[in-house]
């Protein structure tokens, strides 16, 4: 009996501990719904206001009137991070399936200089990458916003994620399907990309974070305002007068949206992918 009351009270600590710790977590994006349907003058109001009240759901329609570009700079950035997530799981793909199954001389060396390009800073190559998209007229355009990525830092850890996950699949699968036929691009895309599936829905999730949160690359090489993405569009919100907080907040209740989705949808095949990758 006592072993499963210090049971019983050891699952009620850790279940405390989790509680407090999640409401931690969830404080500022509590705070961020609670002030996007508040009154601008009861924002900073003392004592706080839990609830607004009353509730402005015109808020939301305000970032549109305030921001006439707004819908759009919130497709820039949803067409660009797709594309970006679909080209890294491409690249990676090839690469890592070619790194964990396709013999070549020092293949292993080859992968360590790959893995030490993820050591470099990427404001290292900012300047570098201006210069040379300068010289291809390619600055003010999106292309710098989604070709790099997918051959950059992040581009790198799809291939070692998806080169440590082919590992473990037995050689004797593919020697099987070359004797039944099948070609390289016929084992890749009908035997190990189906069963890579949680690490797919881990890099996808990692890489559509990264790009739809990416404020230092736009600012760098977008001038004009309809080819802002989210993340600039919100520095909009504020002008020498101030922030337009409750707005501020509005919109980035509906920029948080996509990526809930993404999580909750991939939720799942995420889990797998973090506990399965690598291991044999």
């Amino acid at each position: 009996m006592s072993n499963k009351l210090q049971k019983n009270a050891s699952s009620a600590v850790r279940f405390m501990l989790l509680a407090i710790v999640a409401a931690i977590i969830l404080t500022p994006f509590y705070w961020m719904i609670t002030t996007s349907l508040k009154n601008e003058t009861k924002v900073f109001q003392f004592p706080m206001q839990l609830l607004p009240s009353p509730i402005e759901w015109e808020n939301y329609a305000k970032v549109f009137t305030e921001q006439p570009q707004f819908l759009l700079h919130y497709w820039n950035s949803l067409y660009i991070a797709v594309l970006v997530t679909v080209g890294t799981c491409a690249v990676a793909a090839l690469a890592g399936y070619a790194f964990a199954k396709i013999p070549f001389k020092l293949r292993n060396v080859w992968f360590l200089v790959l893995l030490s390009g993820m050591m470099i800073p990427s404001e290292v190559t900012t300047i570098p990458s201006f210069l040379w998209f300068s010289k291809l007229s390619l600055v003010d355009t999106h292309f710098p916003l989604i070709i790099p990525p997918m051959l950059g830092a992040g581009g790198i850890f799809g291939v070692f994620l998806l080169r440590q996950f082919f590992i473990t699949i037995p050689n004797d699968l593919d020697e099987a399907a070359e004797i039944d036929g099948c070609s390289r691009w016929q084992i890749l895309l009908k035997i190990m990309i189906p069963l890579a599936t949680p690490v797919f829905a881990t890099l996808s999730i990692f890489t559509f974070l990264n790009s739809w949160e990416d404020f230092l690359d736009p600012l760098i090489f977008i001038s004009s305002s309809e080819k802002f993405t989210l993340p600039i569009a919100m520095k909009l919100f504020t002008d020498t007068a101030g922030t337009a907080w409750h707005l501020l907040m509005a919109a980035s209740v509906m920029a948080t949206l996509p990526l809930l989705l993404v999580f909750f949808v991939a939720q799942k095949k995420f889990i797998d992918g973090i506990a399965t990758t690598g291991l044999k």
